[in-house]
């Protein structure tokens, strides 16, 4: 057997997602951790395994980004809060391929113009790639409907409905100034749609784009329902007649009828007004087409342990793309482009 190739890989942050993919590249059977980045300052010079919960790994985490480009690693897995393209292109630039949770590269068309000519070059320098994936958006948005649609040869429709149950989450931050939870119903606006849209947005374009479906444009709708009552849950008491779930929708439109279709229902309890047909925490795709398919995929996790699981979720793909991103081609790569993601799970 020809022996596969090991790959160095640096951590860029230890945040909720970077902690559990810093793990994950630690325990990889072919991947070895060559460094770490931080953004906070307490972190700073601490050893790696301290921040992820294992034993001392003998990296020590650096604020210092030319420490970084310096490593010659083959990959950076980059999942900070929120993307800095200047970060971006220097790390590309200096011969690391990116491997990121954040939303922005789902699909290249997606990105401004200019972002998109910025990180390109950064790649033809460093004759890198880098690919955005996660759980949603990412393998229930794209990389699941590919293989779906791969009996159809008809499509009429696809949704995807993700049902998540928060009353157990213990975020109140997330939750009620992030998410709009206990807040009047009059406060849930544009900006959330937006938000949502240009998260999902990106992944049903790329699909469509994938299988040669136009659309014509790519919509955002919102609802919410309340509690009729004072609601008491993990991250503190929803108010009654405040903002108790909301259901956001991106749809993918053709001669004004939904193609592909996105659907969040994000709740903290079941006691609403009006009342909403929910499931438990999970996915539920339906394909209508000339080979018509319902497929139910719940988290059999129980609640008050699904903070601590569900960052696995997004890691695991990241971390399990690492070698396919690596092998690619310079450029922004998608779901599309990279073979189908094989997780490497012993050492043969």
């Amino acid at each position: 057997m020809i022996p596969r190739p090991s790959y160095r890989v640096v951590q860029w942050a230890s945040g909720n997602i970077g902690a559990r993919t810093l793990r994950a590249v630690v325990e990889h059977p072919r991947l070895t951790l060559a460094g770490l980045y931080v953004h906070t300052p307490a972190k700073a010079g601490s050893d790696a395994g301290e921040l992820c919960g294992l034993d001392a790994t003998g990296i020590i985490a650096t604020r210092d980004i030319d420490e970084i480009t310096a490593l010659g690693a083959d990959c950076v897995l980059y999942t900070p809060r929120a993307c800095d393209f200047d970060e971006v292109c220097r790390l590309l630039a200096s011969g690391a391929n990116v491997v990121t949770t954040r939303g922005e590269f789902h699909r290249a068309g997606s990105l401004d113009p200019a972002v998109r000519r910025r990180v390109e070059a950064a790649c033809d320098r460093g004759r890198t790639s880098i690919h955005g994936t996660g759980s949603s958006p990412g393998f229930i948005t794209e990389a699941l409907p590919l293989v779906l649609t791969s009996i159809q040869r008809r499509l009429d429709g696809l949704t995807i409905d993700e049902f998540a149950d928060l009353s157990r989450r213990d975020s109140p931050g997330l939750l009620f100034e992030v998410m709009g939870f206990g807040k009047p119903p009059a406060e849930f606006d544009e900006r959330r749609l937006s938000v949502v849209r240009d998260s999902f947005g990106p992944s049903l374009r790329l699909v469509a784009d994938t299988l040669s479906l136009r659309l014509d444009s790519v919509e955002a709708t919102g609802e919410v329902a309340t509690a009729p009552r004072p609601v008491h849950i993990a991250a503190g008491v929803l108010p009654a007649g405040t903002v108790a779930a909301q259901r956001i929708t991106v749809e993918g439109l053709r001669d004004g009828r939904p193609v592909l279709r996105f659907r969040a229902h994000w709740y903290c309890t079941t006691d609403l007004g009006p009342a909403w047909d929910l499931r438990p925490t999970g996915w539920h795709v339906t394909v209508d087409g000339d080979a018509p398919l319902d497929v139910d995929i719940r988290f059999p996790v129980p609640l008050d342990r699904m903070a601590a699981t569900s960052p696995s979720y997004t890691a695991n793909r990241a971390v399990n793309a690492v070698p396919f991103v690596c092998a690619a081609p310079p450029g922004i790569r998608t779901t599309a482009d990279l073979p189908q993601i094989v997780a490497v799970l012993g050492p043969s």
